[in-house]
Protein backbone atom coordinates (compact mmCIF):
# COMPACT_ATOMS: atom_id res chain seq x y z
CA UNK A 1 0.00 0.00 0.00
CA UNK A 2 2.62 2.35 0.79
CA UNK A 3 4.14 1.87 -3.04
CA UNK A 4 0.82 2.43 -4.59
CA UNK A 5 -0.13 5.91 -2.12
CA UNK A 6 3.15 6.89 -3.41
CA UNK A 7 2.24 6.92 -7.01
CA UNK A 8 -1.25 8.02 -6.40
CA UNK A 9 0.22 11.23 -4.64
CA UNK A 10 2.34 12.27 -7.77
CA UNK A 11 -1.02 11.91 -9.96
CA UNK A 12 -3.43 14.94 -10.77
CA UNK A 13 -7.06 15.11 -9.35
CA UNK A 14 -9.08 13.94 -12.11
CA UNK A 15 -11.93 12.08 -12.94
CA UNK A 16 -11.35 9.01 -10.74
CA UNK A 17 -9.15 10.09 -8.08
CA UNK A 18 -9.45 13.54 -5.65
CA UNK A 19 -7.48 15.02 -2.48
CA UNK A 20 -9.29 16.10 1.28
CA UNK A 21 -7.06 17.31 3.95
CA UNK A 22 -9.52 15.60 6.29
CA UNK A 23 -13.16 15.00 7.20
CA UNK A 24 -14.85 18.25 7.61
CA UNK A 25 -16.84 18.81 4.86
CA UNK A 26 -19.11 15.95 4.33
CA UNK A 27 -20.97 17.66 1.94
CA UNK A 28 -17.84 18.22 -0.57
CA UNK A 29 -16.84 14.62 0.11
CA UNK A 30 -20.33 12.99 -0.35
CA UNK A 31 -20.72 14.29 -3.65
CA UNK A 32 -17.72 13.11 -4.66
CA UNK A 33 -18.41 9.61 -3.56
CA UNK A 34 -21.56 9.86 -5.25
CA UNK A 35 -20.39 10.87 -8.77
CA UNK A 36 -17.46 8.28 -8.11
CA UNK A 37 -20.41 5.66 -7.72
CA UNK A 38 -22.40 6.70 -11.05
CA UNK A 39 -19.65 7.61 -13.38
CA UNK A 40 -16.27 5.33 -13.68
CA UNK A 41 -15.42 4.77 -9.92
CA UNK A 42 -12.53 6.24 -8.16
CA UNK A 43 -10.13 6.23 -5.06
CA UNK A 44 -10.57 9.77 -2.37
CA UNK A 45 -7.55 10.23 -0.59
CA UNK A 46 -8.01 12.05 3.02
CA UNK A 47 -4.64 12.89 4.58
CA UNK A 48 -3.64 14.70 1.73
CA UNK A 49 -3.57 18.63 0.70
CA UNK A 50 -5.46 18.85 -2.71
CA UNK A 51 -3.34 22.08 -3.71
CA UNK A 52 -0.07 21.41 -2.68
CA UNK A 53 -0.90 17.82 -2.26
CA UNK A 54 1.00 17.56 0.90
CA UNK A 55 0.87 15.07 3.53
CA UNK A 56 -0.78 15.83 6.24
CA UNK A 57 -2.04 12.74 7.91
CA UNK A 58 -5.67 12.07 9.78
CA UNK A 59 -5.63 12.69 13.30
CA UNK A 60 -7.54 10.13 15.26
CA UNK A 61 -7.58 7.33 12.63
CA UNK A 62 -10.11 5.17 14.26
CA UNK A 63 -12.44 7.13 15.39
CA UNK A 64 -12.47 9.32 12.00
CA UNK A 65 -12.73 5.68 10.13
CA UNK A 66 -16.30 4.90 12.35
CA UNK A 67 -17.61 8.60 11.74
CA UNK A 68 -16.74 8.17 8.15
CA UNK A 69 -18.41 4.95 8.09
CA UNK A 70 -21.62 5.99 9.56
CA UNK A 71 -21.53 9.62 7.47
CA UNK A 72 -21.64 7.17 4.34
CA UNK A 73 -24.43 5.42 5.52
CA UNK A 74 -26.51 7.56 6.45
CA UNK A 75 -25.96 10.49 3.88
CA UNK A 76 -26.42 8.35 0.42
CA UNK A 77 -28.94 6.62 -1.24
CA UNK A 78 -29.55 3.73 -2.34
CA UNK A 79 -26.78 2.14 0.39
CA UNK A 80 -23.30 2.84 -1.00
CA UNK A 81 -20.39 0.44 0.24
CA UNK A 82 -16.77 1.58 -0.67
CA UNK A 83 -13.67 -0.02 0.16
CA UNK A 84 -12.11 2.28 3.16
CA UNK A 85 -8.14 1.06 3.75
CA UNK A 86 -5.66 3.14 6.09
CA UNK A 87 -2.32 3.13 5.73
CA UNK A 88 0.89 4.80 6.90
CA UNK A 89 3.54 7.17 4.82
CA UNK A 90 6.30 9.07 7.04
CA UNK A 91 4.60 8.23 10.14
CA UNK A 92 1.41 9.61 9.21
CA UNK A 93 -1.71 7.85 8.81
CA UNK A 94 -4.13 8.42 5.68
CA UNK A 95 -7.95 6.81 4.64
CA UNK A 96 -8.17 5.49 1.05
CA UNK A 97 -11.72 5.24 -0.24
CA UNK A 98 -12.22 2.99 -3.41
CA UNK A 99 -15.99 3.64 -5.05
CA UNK A 100 -16.42 1.37 -7.74
CA UNK A 101 -18.89 2.06 -10.05
CA UNK A 102 -22.28 0.94 -9.03
CA UNK A 103 -24.92 -1.64 -10.47
CA UNK A 104 -27.26 -0.03 -8.41
CA UNK A 105 -27.17 3.62 -9.98
CA UNK A 106 -27.78 6.85 -10.00
CA UNK A 107 -27.05 6.98 -6.37
CA UNK A 108 -27.70 10.60 -4.76
CA UNK A 109 -27.48 12.14 -1.57
CA UNK A 110 -30.18 11.61 0.81
CA UNK A 111 -30.69 15.29 1.80
CA UNK A 112 -31.08 16.50 -1.48
CA UNK A 113 -33.63 13.61 -2.39
CA UNK A 114 -33.22 11.60 -5.67
CA UNK A 115 -32.54 15.10 -7.66
CA UNK A 116 -29.13 14.88 -5.88
CA UNK A 117 -27.20 13.29 -8.46
CA UNK A 118 -23.64 14.42 -8.84
CA UNK A 119 -21.50 12.76 -11.60
CA UNK A 120 -17.64 13.44 -12.65
CA UNK A 121 -16.39 15.96 -14.72
CA UNK A 122 -12.93 15.65 -14.87
CA UNK A 123 -11.46 16.73 -11.75
CA UNK A 124 -15.17 18.39 -10.10
CA UNK A 125 -18.37 17.11 -9.18
CA UNK A 126 -21.79 17.88 -11.39
CA UNK A 127 -25.61 18.01 -10.79
CA UNK A 128 -27.32 15.67 -13.41
CA UNK A 129 -30.18 16.72 -15.06
CA UNK A 130 -33.05 14.89 -15.18
CA UNK A 131 -31.86 13.51 -19.20
CA UNK A 132 -28.44 12.33 -17.61
CA UNK A 133 -30.06 10.68 -14.87
CA UNK A 134 -32.62 8.78 -17.26
CA UNK A 135 -29.69 7.78 -18.80
CA UNK A 136 -28.31 6.50 -15.64
CA UNK A 137 -30.85 4.49 -15.29
CA UNK A 138 -30.91 2.99 -18.48
CA UNK A 139 -27.50 2.43 -18.39
CA UNK A 140 -28.31 -0.08 -15.72
CA UNK A 141 -31.53 -1.88 -17.80
CA UNK A 142 -29.12 -2.33 -20.94
CA UNK A 143 -31.23 0.20 -22.49
CA UNK A 144 -29.92 2.82 -25.23
CA UNK A 145 -31.95 5.97 -25.65
CA UNK A 146 -32.10 5.66 -29.32
CA UNK A 147 -33.81 2.02 -29.00
CA UNK A 148 -37.04 3.16 -27.71
CA UNK A 149 -40.24 3.14 -29.86
CA UNK A 150 -42.47 5.58 -30.17
CA UNK A 151 -45.64 4.26 -30.01
CA UNK A 152 -48.28 7.13 -31.14
CA UNK A 153 -46.16 7.34 -34.57
CA UNK A 154 -46.39 5.17 -37.59
CA UNK A 155 -44.21 3.96 -40.26
CA UNK A 156 -45.10 6.92 -42.58
CA UNK A 157 -43.47 9.29 -40.06
CA UNK A 158 -39.93 7.58 -41.59
CA UNK A 159 -37.89 9.02 -44.60
CA UNK A 160 -37.89 5.31 -46.12
CA UNK A 161 -37.09 5.78 -49.36
CA UNK A 162 -34.24 8.38 -48.62
CA UNK A 163 -33.11 5.26 -46.28
CA UNK A 164 -33.12 2.86 -48.90
CA UNK A 165 -31.11 5.13 -51.18
CA UNK A 166 -28.34 5.03 -48.75
CA UNK A 167 -28.46 1.31 -48.68
CA UNK A 168 -28.37 0.79 -52.40
CA UNK A 169 -28.03 -2.92 -53.81
CA UNK A 170 -26.97 -4.20 -50.61
CA UNK A 171 -30.16 -5.16 -49.74
CA UNK A 172 -33.87 -3.90 -49.82
CA UNK A 173 -35.31 -2.49 -46.49
CA UNK A 174 -38.60 -4.28 -45.56
CA UNK A 175 -40.30 -4.78 -42.57
CA UNK A 176 -37.92 -7.71 -41.26
CA UNK A 177 -35.28 -5.74 -42.19
CA UNK A 178 -35.81 -2.66 -40.45
CA UNK A 179 -36.99 -4.73 -37.46
CA UNK A 180 -33.71 -6.31 -37.41
CA UNK A 181 -31.61 -2.63 -37.60
CA UNK A 182 -34.17 -1.13 -34.92
CA UNK A 183 -35.23 1.97 -37.18
CA UNK A 184 -38.74 -0.24 -36.12
CA UNK A 185 -39.84 -1.90 -33.05
CA UNK A 186 -43.01 -3.85 -31.75
CA UNK A 187 -44.76 -1.95 -29.22
CA UNK A 188 -48.44 -3.03 -28.09
CA UNK A 189 -49.22 -5.03 -31.34
CA UNK A 190 -48.46 -2.25 -33.90
CA UNK A 191 -45.25 -1.35 -35.49
CA UNK A 192 -43.75 1.80 -34.66
CA UNK A 193 -40.47 3.50 -35.24
CA UNK A 194 -38.00 3.96 -32.62
CA UNK A 195 -36.25 6.73 -31.70
CA UNK A 196 -33.11 6.23 -33.83
CA UNK A 197 -35.43 5.86 -36.69
CA UNK A 198 -36.68 8.97 -36.07
CA UNK A 199 -33.50 10.59 -35.36
CA UNK A 200 -31.74 8.72 -38.68
CA UNK A 201 -34.61 8.83 -41.27
CA UNK A 202 -37.34 10.86 -39.80
CA UNK A 203 -39.42 13.25 -41.35
CA UNK A 204 -41.04 16.73 -40.05
CA UNK A 205 -41.79 14.85 -36.96
CA UNK A 206 -38.20 14.67 -36.05
CA UNK A 207 -37.68 18.36 -36.17
CA UNK A 208 -41.06 18.45 -33.29
CA UNK A 209 -39.27 16.33 -30.77
CA UNK A 210 -35.75 16.80 -31.38
CA UNK A 211 -35.13 19.98 -32.54
CA UNK A 212 -31.71 20.59 -31.53
CA UNK A 213 -30.35 17.14 -33.65
CA UNK A 214 -28.48 19.22 -35.97
CA UNK A 215 -25.05 20.18 -36.72
CA UNK A 216 -23.59 23.66 -36.46
CA UNK A 217 -20.61 24.92 -38.22
CA UNK A 218 -18.62 27.97 -38.31
CA UNK A 219 -14.98 29.24 -39.60
CA UNK A 220 -13.51 31.58 -37.40
CA UNK A 221 -10.64 34.28 -38.43
CA UNK A 222 -7.72 33.37 -35.55
CA UNK A 223 -7.64 31.09 -32.48
CA UNK A 224 -10.97 31.91 -31.22
CA UNK A 225 -14.89 32.80 -31.61
CA UNK A 226 -14.48 36.61 -31.55
CA UNK A 227 -14.74 36.79 -35.28
CA UNK A 228 -16.73 34.32 -37.30
CA UNK A 229 -15.81 34.53 -41.29
CA UNK A 230 -18.79 32.00 -42.35
CA UNK A 231 -21.16 29.33 -40.81
CA UNK A 232 -24.01 27.18 -41.47
CA UNK A 233 -26.74 25.18 -40.11
CA UNK A 234 -26.55 21.15 -41.81
CA UNK A 235 -30.38 19.24 -40.94
CA UNK A 236 -29.38 16.78 -43.28
CA UNK A 237 -30.25 12.67 -42.13
CA UNK A 238 -27.44 12.24 -39.99
CA UNK A 239 -25.80 9.57 -42.17
CA UNK A 240 -25.61 12.24 -45.17
CA UNK A 241 -24.78 15.54 -42.31
CA UNK A 242 -20.81 13.56 -42.64
CA UNK A 243 -20.20 14.48 -45.82
CA UNK A 244 -21.84 17.81 -45.54
CA UNK A 245 -19.85 18.46 -42.35
CA UNK A 246 -16.74 17.37 -45.16
CA UNK A 247 -17.96 19.80 -47.61
CA UNK A 248 -18.14 22.69 -45.10
CA UNK A 249 -14.46 21.93 -43.86
CA UNK A 250 -13.02 21.46 -47.26
CA UNK A 251 -14.64 25.02 -48.25
CA UNK A 252 -12.11 26.25 -46.21
CA UNK A 253 -8.93 24.11 -46.38
CA UNK A 254 -6.08 24.81 -48.62
CA UNK A 255 -5.36 22.28 -51.39
CA UNK A 256 -2.31 21.58 -52.57
CA UNK A 257 -0.90 19.58 -55.52
CA UNK A 258 1.78 16.63 -55.03
CA UNK A 259 3.47 15.47 -58.17
CA UNK A 260 6.00 13.11 -56.12
CA UNK A 261 4.68 10.51 -58.03
CA UNK A 262 3.05 9.87 -61.62
CA UNK A 263 -0.25 10.87 -60.66
CA UNK A 264 -0.94 14.04 -59.15
CA UNK A 265 -2.58 13.91 -55.31
CA UNK A 266 -4.38 16.71 -53.70
CA UNK A 267 -2.64 17.35 -50.27
CA UNK A 268 -4.69 19.51 -47.97
CA UNK A 269 -3.94 21.83 -44.97
CA UNK A 270 -6.03 19.72 -42.43
CA UNK A 271 -6.50 15.85 -41.82
CA UNK A 272 -9.24 15.20 -43.68
CA UNK A 273 -9.41 11.01 -42.90
CA UNK A 274 -8.92 12.25 -38.85
CA UNK A 275 -12.17 14.63 -39.08
CA UNK A 276 -14.00 12.40 -40.44
CA UNK A 277 -13.84 9.72 -38.22
CA UNK A 278 -14.01 12.75 -35.48
CA UNK A 279 -17.17 13.63 -37.12
CA UNK A 280 -19.25 9.89 -37.01
CA UNK A 281 -17.80 9.92 -33.63
CA UNK A 282 -19.75 12.84 -32.52
CA UNK A 283 -23.00 11.89 -34.26
CA UNK A 284 -22.79 8.09 -33.19
CA UNK A 285 -21.79 9.14 -29.29
CA UNK A 286 -24.00 12.30 -28.94
CA UNK A 287 -26.76 12.64 -26.53
CA UNK A 288 -30.05 13.21 -28.32
CA UNK A 289 -31.69 13.64 -25.00
CA UNK A 290 -29.89 16.43 -24.10
CA UNK A 291 -32.13 19.97 -25.00
CA UNK A 292 -30.64 23.10 -26.76
CA UNK A 293 -27.83 20.99 -27.69
CA UNK A 294 -26.71 20.40 -31.18
CA UNK A 295 -23.58 19.11 -32.30
CA UNK A 296 -20.62 22.01 -33.26
CA UNK A 297 -17.90 22.10 -35.36
CA UNK A 298 -15.48 25.10 -34.92
CA UNK A 299 -12.87 25.61 -37.67
CA UNK A 300 -9.94 27.92 -36.41
CA UNK A 301 -6.29 28.93 -37.78
CA UNK A 302 -4.60 26.81 -35.71
CA UNK A 303 -7.59 23.88 -34.87
CA UNK A 304 -10.93 22.45 -35.20
CA UNK A 305 -13.17 21.53 -32.55
CA UNK A 306 -16.22 18.88 -32.53
CA UNK A 307 -18.22 18.90 -29.70
CA UNK A 308 -21.17 16.85 -29.03
CA UNK A 309 -24.16 16.80 -26.41
CA UNK A 310 -23.30 13.87 -23.59
CA UNK A 311 -20.66 13.22 -21.05
CA UNK A 312 -18.81 9.56 -21.30
CA UNK A 313 -20.56 6.90 -20.64
CA UNK A 314 -20.69 5.07 -17.28
CA UNK A 315 -17.94 3.07 -16.56
CA UNK A 316 -15.85 5.05 -19.25
CA UNK A 317 -12.50 7.46 -18.73
CA UNK A 318 -10.92 9.56 -21.83
CA UNK A 319 -7.59 7.34 -21.10
CA UNK A 320 -10.23 4.02 -21.92
CA UNK A 321 -11.64 5.68 -24.98
CA UNK A 322 -8.21 6.50 -26.53
CA UNK A 323 -6.72 2.80 -26.07
CA UNK A 324 -10.01 1.31 -27.93
CA UNK A 325 -12.57 0.49 -24.88
CA UNK A 326 -15.70 1.68 -26.31
CA UNK A 327 -19.39 1.57 -25.17
CA UNK A 328 -22.17 2.35 -27.58
CA UNK A 329 -24.66 5.42 -26.35
CA UNK A 330 -27.08 5.11 -29.68
CA UNK A 331 -27.04 1.18 -30.80
CA UNK A 332 -29.65 2.14 -33.75
CA UNK A 333 -27.42 5.10 -34.80
CA UNK A 334 -24.17 2.81 -34.52
CA UNK A 335 -25.98 -0.55 -36.38
CA UNK A 336 -26.55 2.03 -39.16
CA UNK A 337 -23.63 3.44 -39.55
CA UNK A 338 -21.63 0.27 -39.73
CA UNK A 339 -23.89 -0.89 -42.52
CA UNK A 340 -22.85 1.95 -44.48
CA UNK A 341 -19.42 1.63 -44.32
CA UNK A 342 -19.19 4.94 -41.93
CA UNK A 343 -17.59 2.71 -39.14
CA UNK A 344 -15.09 0.03 -39.59
CA UNK A 345 -15.17 -1.48 -36.54
CA UNK A 346 -16.60 -0.11 -33.07
CA UNK A 347 -13.42 1.08 -30.83
CA UNK A 348 -11.02 1.63 -33.51
CA UNK A 349 -11.84 5.06 -34.87
CA UNK A 350 -9.96 6.88 -31.87
CA UNK A 351 -6.66 4.63 -31.61
CA UNK A 352 -7.11 5.36 -35.40
CA UNK A 353 -6.80 9.01 -34.85
CA UNK A 354 -4.29 9.09 -32.75
CA UNK A 355 -1.80 6.52 -35.01
CA UNK A 356 -2.54 8.85 -38.12
CA UNK A 357 -1.54 11.77 -36.32
CA UNK A 358 1.74 10.49 -35.20
CA UNK A 359 2.35 9.25 -38.62
CA UNK A 360 1.50 12.90 -40.00
CA UNK A 361 3.79 14.85 -37.34
CA UNK A 362 0.03 16.64 -35.98
CA UNK A 363 -0.15 17.44 -32.75
CA UNK A 364 -1.81 14.82 -30.69
CA UNK A 365 -5.60 14.92 -30.79
CA UNK A 366 -7.36 16.40 -27.22
CA UNK A 367 -10.21 15.04 -25.65
CA UNK A 368 -12.49 16.86 -22.69
CA UNK A 369 -15.37 17.29 -20.97
CA UNK A 370 -16.61 20.38 -21.06
CA UNK A 371 -20.05 21.24 -19.39
CA UNK A 372 -22.36 18.29 -20.18
CA UNK A 373 -20.62 18.08 -23.91
CA UNK A 374 -17.64 16.28 -24.98
CA UNK A 375 -15.43 18.44 -27.10
CA UNK A 376 -12.67 16.54 -29.41
CA UNK A 377 -9.66 19.02 -30.70
CA UNK A 378 -8.07 18.17 -33.82
CA UNK A 379 -4.72 20.66 -33.71
CA UNK A 380 -3.63 21.51 -37.04
CA UNK A 381 -0.19 22.35 -38.52
CA UNK A 382 1.23 25.67 -38.13
CA UNK A 383 1.96 26.11 -42.09
CA UNK A 384 -0.55 25.00 -44.22
CA UNK A 385 1.75 25.25 -47.34
CA UNK A 386 2.99 22.12 -49.09
CA UNK A 387 7.13 23.02 -49.33
CA UNK A 388 8.47 21.92 -52.69
CA UNK A 389 11.04 19.47 -52.26
CA UNK A 390 14.88 19.70 -53.27
CA UNK A 391 14.65 17.26 -56.10
CA UNK A 392 12.67 16.19 -58.91
CA UNK A 393 11.45 12.60 -60.28
CA UNK A 394 13.76 11.59 -63.74
CA UNK A 395 10.01 10.81 -64.84
CA UNK A 396 8.67 14.58 -64.70
CA UNK A 397 9.52 17.25 -67.44
CA UNK A 398 12.28 19.50 -66.07
CA UNK A 399 9.91 22.55 -66.39
CA UNK A 400 7.21 20.65 -63.97
CA UNK A 401 7.81 21.27 -60.14
CA UNK A 402 7.42 17.62 -57.82
CA UNK A 403 5.54 19.38 -55.72
CA UNK A 404 3.14 22.33 -56.84
CA UNK A 405 1.18 24.25 -54.06
CA UNK A 406 -2.08 26.12 -55.29
CA UNK A 407 -2.87 27.27 -51.86
CA UNK A 408 -6.59 28.15 -52.92
CA UNK A 409 -9.70 26.61 -51.25
CA UNK A 410 -11.58 24.21 -52.65
CA UNK A 411 -14.86 26.39 -52.43
CA UNK A 412 -15.26 30.01 -51.85
CA UNK A 413 -17.59 32.56 -50.56
CA UNK A 414 -20.75 33.07 -52.87
CA UNK A 415 -19.12 36.46 -53.84
CA UNK A 416 -16.96 35.15 -56.46
CA UNK A 417 -13.43 36.25 -57.00
CA UNK A 418 -13.58 36.42 -60.57
CA UNK A 419 -16.17 38.91 -60.48
CA UNK A 420 -14.24 41.74 -59.03
CA UNK A 421 -12.93 43.81 -62.17
CA UNK A 422 -10.18 43.74 -63.70
CA UNK A 423 -9.00 40.16 -62.29
CA UNK A 424 -8.08 37.13 -64.29
CA UNK A 425 -8.67 34.15 -62.18
CA UNK A 426 -5.02 33.31 -63.71
CA UNK A 427 -3.76 36.70 -62.37
CA UNK A 428 -1.28 37.00 -59.38
CA UNK A 429 -4.15 39.15 -58.05
CA UNK A 430 -6.77 36.31 -57.79
CA UNK A 431 -3.53 34.13 -55.97
CA UNK A 432 -3.25 36.95 -53.36
CA UNK A 433 -6.81 37.03 -52.77
CA UNK A 434 -7.09 33.13 -52.75
CA UNK A 435 -4.13 32.84 -49.96
CA UNK A 436 -6.62 36.11 -47.88
CA UNK A 437 -9.80 33.64 -48.53
CA UNK A 438 -8.66 31.61 -45.31
CA UNK A 439 -9.18 34.59 -43.05
CA UNK A 440 -6.00 34.93 -41.62
CA UNK A 441 -3.83 38.35 -42.51
CA UNK A 442 -0.98 38.08 -43.88
CA UNK A 443 2.27 40.67 -44.83
CA UNK A 444 3.93 40.88 -48.06
CA UNK A 445 6.55 39.07 -46.87
CA UNK A 446 3.98 36.08 -46.01
CA UNK A 447 2.45 36.75 -48.98
CA UNK A 448 5.72 36.41 -51.16
CA UNK A 449 7.02 32.98 -49.14
CA UNK A 450 3.28 31.58 -49.97
CA UNK A 451 3.52 31.98 -53.75
CA UNK A 452 7.22 31.02 -53.68
CA UNK A 453 8.63 33.95 -54.75
CA UNK A 454 12.50 34.08 -53.17
CA UNK A 455 11.71 37.78 -52.16
CA UNK A 456 8.77 40.24 -52.15
CA UNK A 457 8.79 41.10 -56.22
CA UNK A 458 7.98 44.59 -57.61
CA UNK A 459 5.02 42.71 -59.54
CA UNK A 460 3.22 41.83 -56.19
CA UNK A 461 4.08 45.48 -54.24
CA UNK A 462 1.84 46.77 -57.72
CA UNK A 463 -1.00 44.01 -57.12
CA UNK A 464 -1.24 44.82 -53.08
CA UNK A 465 -0.87 48.74 -54.65
CA UNK A 466 -3.39 48.36 -57.13
CA UNK A 467 -6.02 45.76 -54.40
CA UNK A 468 -5.60 48.51 -51.55
CA UNK A 469 -6.76 50.69 -54.37
CA UNK A 470 -9.75 48.96 -55.66
CA UNK A 471 -10.71 48.60 -51.94
CA UNK A 472 -10.91 44.66 -52.63
CA UNK A 473 -7.95 44.31 -49.24
CA UNK A 474 -7.42 46.89 -46.79
CA UNK A 475 -5.01 46.96 -43.80
CA UNK A 476 -4.50 45.79 -40.56
CA UNK A 477 -3.16 48.89 -39.52
CA UNK A 478 -4.74 51.31 -41.64
CA UNK A 479 -3.32 53.76 -39.36
CA UNK A 480 0.13 53.22 -39.77
CA UNK A 481 0.33 52.11 -43.84
CA UNK A 482 4.19 51.99 -43.51
CA UNK A 483 4.43 50.31 -40.16
CA UNK A 484 6.66 46.85 -40.17
CA UNK A 485 3.65 44.73 -38.54
CA UNK A 486 1.01 45.79 -41.30
CA UNK A 487 -0.83 42.83 -42.92
CA UNK A 488 -3.31 42.42 -45.43
CA UNK A 489 -7.02 40.59 -45.08
CA UNK A 490 -9.69 40.80 -47.38
CA UNK A 491 -12.80 44.23 -47.32
CA UNK A 492 -16.26 43.23 -47.22
CA UNK A 493 -16.36 44.14 -50.57
CA UNK A 494 -13.41 41.15 -51.07
CA UNK A 495 -14.83 38.80 -49.58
Amino acid sequence: MPALIKELIQLNEGKTLEFKRDLSSPKNFLKTFVAFANSAGGRLVFGVEDKTQAIVGIENPLDEEERLCNIISDSIEPRLVPNIEMTTIEEKTLFIVEVFLSGNRPHWIKKEGPQGVYVRLGSTNRLADKELIEELKRSILGITFDEIPLPELTVDDLDLIAAQSLFEEKYILKEKQLLTLKLLAKEQGRIVPTIGGLLLFGKHERKMRFPDVWIQCGRFIGTDKSEIFDHTEINEYLPIAVDRIMEFLKKHAMRGADFSEIRRKDVWSIPLSIMREVIINAIVHSDYSQVGAPIRVAFFDDRIEVENPGILLPGLTIDEICKGVSRLRNRVISRIFRELNLIEQWGSGIPRIYKEAKETGLPLPQIIEIGMRVRFIVYLKQRCMIEQPESQPESQPASQPESQPESQPESQPESQLESQPGLNSDSLANRVLDLLLSGKPLSKAELSVRLNQKEISGQLNKVVKKLLAESVIEYTIPEKPNSRLQKYRLSKIGI
